[in-house]
């Protein structure tokens, strides 16, 4: 058991180093972003584009449930008036950064593990290391910085439709019974710019810790078709693990 537990210790302080390493390097190879812009904006459009149907659709339902179930219990005690500001403050600080990044991860961030760990097995990063080409430059950074981007853009879109859609449910739910005036003065009244912020530096660390983790992840691929399903798999788990660490100890840091 000792030995067991000393290898796992092992296994994850080396790749937490690697990790740490490759962070280093793709921050490195910004001062490149000039030149791969049209790298970058390509990503940009494959995960900003592309997740934003799923991710307003899924932001449009959780804002409608979480006034449901909040505003029928506040209900209970009159104080139904301030559903807005709590449908606001959550999908702001929270729920819009936490389930837009968990979606990411699992659209985008296993298809860059797939993609890159595909590059991997068949020897295309072999190839492009013999080109005198850094695969760091020319796929991670790339993903990282288009990630830094999307993540915050799409946060705030999905907080937008989120609060639209507890306004609706508020409006409409005979329990309820919020209006539109009253339910957005209350809103604005606890959501202020500062607020706001603090969800998007959020969203900021997550987009990273997204592209960061599927890059890796794909460095790290072997054993052909198998280990491509392997590294995708590893991907969204290790990004939703490191989404809800870094979550805690951001949420602690900002109160």
């Amino acid at each position: 058991m000792v030995a067991a537990l000393g290898k796992k210790i092992m296994e994850i302080s080396q790749t937490t180093g690697e990790m740490l390493a490759l962070l280093l390097e793709t921050l490195y190879y910004f001062k490149e972003i000039p030149r791969n812009r049209a790298s970058i904006f390509r990503q940009l459009y494959e995960i900003g584009i592309g997740t934003l149907p799923i991710a307003m659709l899924t932001a449009l339902f959780i804002g409608m449930v979480l006034a449901l179930q909040t505003g029928t219990q506040l209900a209970l005690y009159g104080s139904q008036r301030a559903i807005g500001a709590i449908v606001g403050l959550s999908m702001a600080k929270e729920l819009g950064p936490v389930m837009t990044s968990l979606l990411v991860a699992g659209r985008v961030g296993s298809s860059m593990a797939a993609e890159v760990g595909a590059m991997e097995v068949y020897e295309e990063i072999a190839a492009l290391k013999t080109l005198e080409i850094s695969p760091v430059r020319y796929l991670a950074m790339p993903r990282l910085v288009a990630c830094l981007l999307a993540v915050p853009a799409l946060v705030i879109f999905s907080v937008i439709v989120g609060v639209l859609g507890g306004a609706f449910i508020s409006d409409i739910n005979p329990v309820i019974q919020v209006p539109y005036g009253v339910y957005f003065d209350s809103l604005t009244a606890a959501l202020n710019y500062k607020e706001i912020l603090k969800g998007l530096a959020k969203a900021f660390i997550f987009g990273g810790i997204i592209a960061h983790v599927g890059c890796y992840v794909g460095f790290k691929t072997t054993g052909g078709a198998r280990g491509i399903g392997s590294s995708t798999t590893r991907s969204v788990v290790l990004s939703f693990l490191l989404i809800f660490i870094a979550n805690y100890f951001l949420t602690r840091l900002m109160l």
